[in-house]
């Protein structure tokens, strides 16, 4: 093994670190406008009305 070999450059992938960044800001935009509190919501209904008390 040469010289040249060991001093492999290795470089960052920017496409995973872009992808997690923007599900990052996605992720705090929704619960910036309440989502969480409307998928809540949403799933008490649908648990409500499938024991048949909605």
């Amino acid at each position: 093994m040469t010289y040249s070999e060991d001093k492999k450059v290795h470089r960052v992938r920017k496409g995973p670190i872009l992808a997690l960044l923007f599900s990052l800001l996605l992720w705090f935009v929704g619960i910036a406008l309440g989502e969480p509190d409307r998928v809540m919501e949403l799933a008490r209904q649908v648990c409500l009305s499938c024991i048949g008390l909605g």
